[in-house]
């Protein structure tokens, strides 16, 4: 089903949807979905597939779940994206594993070009096994992205961890981003942050070479 974009969602974003549902293969510390408990073992949810995604919407798809993670089946992603095919929907993508995603937006489906938006997590520029845990390297993700080819970029940074301001827009901007959303953490998960100025040098280099979305929960930092 359809679920109404709420809370710290996105608020460009009309609707979620997710075929792919339970723990999620990469097992970052800070993921949202942990406050409603363990999850079950991830599984495709044949029953999804019955949905109605209407016409004009913009929806994320696969908000619960890294659908793109390299743990998931092959059949799982395509059966979703040939669902979402012949609505005249937009469709938000966001992965931390983009080469996979590349591999079948940009090569196996032709006509999300016109229809899709490919967007990645990119919390720093560091590693941070503790948090980040089976999630592929950021420097894997930048080349990912730089290779996805055709379709919109979006980047997001949330939660944001500390990072080196140079490098960090360096690699950001070789994602070639239309749209940055920017956030913090929306829990108490005790994460490494940046202060304040280092947050708004940040957000002073992106509005040089992009459009910049913060999120709500990024004025706690900027306080």
């Amino acid at each position: 089903m359809l679920n109404k974009a709420k809370g710290g969602m996105y608020d460009f974003v009309d609707f979620t949807w997710n075929t792919v549902k339970g723990a999620c293969p990469h097992g970052c510390t800070y993921c949202y979905m942990r406050r409603f408990g363990e999850q079950k073992p991830v599984h495709f949810d044949e029953r999804e597939m019955k949905t109605d995604l209407g016409k004009g919407n913009f929806i994320f798809v696969g908000s619960s779940c890294d659908m793109f993670a390299e743990a998931i089946p092959g059949d799982w992603i395509v059966n979703t994206l040939t669902k979402c095919q012949g609505y005249g929907n937009r469709y938000l993508f966001q992965s931390k594993n983009p080469e996979r995603m590349r591999r079948y937006l940009s090569e196996g489906c032709g006509w999300l070009t016109r229809e899709a938006v490919a967007c990645t997590t990119l919390e720093t520029n560091r590693w941070y096994p503790e948090i980040m845990h089976n999630s592929p390297n950021v420097a894997w993700r930048v080349d990912g992205m730089s290779r996805l080819v055709g379709i919109p970029h979006y980047i997001t940074i949330e939660p944001i961890l500390d990072f080196d301001l140079e490098i960090f827009v360096d690699w950001i901007k070789r994602c070639e981003p239309v749209q940055v959303n920017i956030g913090a953490d929306s829990g108490n998960n005790h994460l490494p942050e940046p202060p304040r100025e280092k947050v708004l040098a940040l957000i002073e280099e992106l509005w040089k070479f992009t459009t910049l979305v913060g999120k709500t929960n990024l004025r706690r930092l900027l306080k």
